[in-house]
């Protein structure tokens, strides 16, 4: 069975955009995942097929109508997570990702003018509030695809090597270590030579030192989380003091 993607989007024309090449796109062309996009407008009731309107108590912009929305997510089967694409979200992680990878596909709907009409959330508990990173963007698509991304090339197949999906930033809690190729010098700066020694354990150790000081000088948030996790005492474990 194939990885069922479903966008709902007001802008279905923006896809698979770039998932349609390369990996991904020999992927879709094989049938390993499919690619289906619901377009929100149509599920307007009103003539002007309207999707939005202002917010209450005022403000700038427009909001989703959960009337609208509700109908679209409704026509969304079960069994597959939601995701609306929006900044109030919880930032997704690799492991979420990879979560979703081993299902039978994913749903996102995706956000525009001011956001979504918080009632939706209510009415739809399941649905999961999902941000790429803390950044605002013009509309939840140009989120969905680079979540798509991560989702489709952890698919069986979709990699060449096995190993590809497993040593890579954020699977272990750490950023990936440095990566180097031929040729040996360039512009008088030469690959490590632990890299060169063909001594597997000490590459193994050179990599893991340098996954976790990268890591501690560039992203001390991942690194806190990382060095709190190696420190608590595994499940029915007692700690020696």
């Amino acid at each position: 069975m194939s990885f069922a993607a479903t966008i709902l989007t007001l802008y279905p024309e923006m896809f698979p955009g770039p998932l349609g090449v390369s990996l991904a796109g020999r992927a879709l062309e094989r049938g390993d995942w499919t690619c289906e996009t619901v377009q929100i407008r149509d599920f307007a009731t009103d003539k002007h097929r309207t999707v939005d309107d202002t917010p209450a108590g005022g403000g700038a912009g427009m909001v989703l109508k959960p009337d609208v929305l509700g109908a679209a997510i409704a026509s969304v089967g079960e069994g597959r997570p939601i995701l609306a694409m929006t900044p109030r979200g919880e930032p997704i992680t690799q492991a979420r990702i990879r979560e979703i990878a081993a299902g039978p596909g994913v749903a996102i709907l995706c956000g525009r003018f001011e956001g979504f009409d918080e009632r939706i959330f209510e009415a739809y508990p399941r649905i999961e509030q999902v941000s790429l990173a803390d950044i605002v963007l013009s509309g939840g698509e140009t989120a969905a695809l680079p979540i798509l991304d991560a989702c489709i090339r952890l698919l069986p197949g979709v990699m060449g090597a096995p190993d590809s999906g497993v040593e890579e930033s954020y699977e272990n809690g750490l950023i990936e270590y440095p990566q180097y190729t031929r040729p040996q010098e360039w512009e008088g700066r030469t690959i490590p030579e632990v890299l060169r020694s063909g001594d597997h354990a000490k590459i193994a150790a050179w990599r893991k030192a340098r996954s976790e000081e990268d890591t501690r000088l560039r992203r001390p948030d991942l690194w806190d989380r990382y060095s709190g996790d190696r420190d608590r005492p595994a499940s029915g474990a007692r700690r020696k003091d």
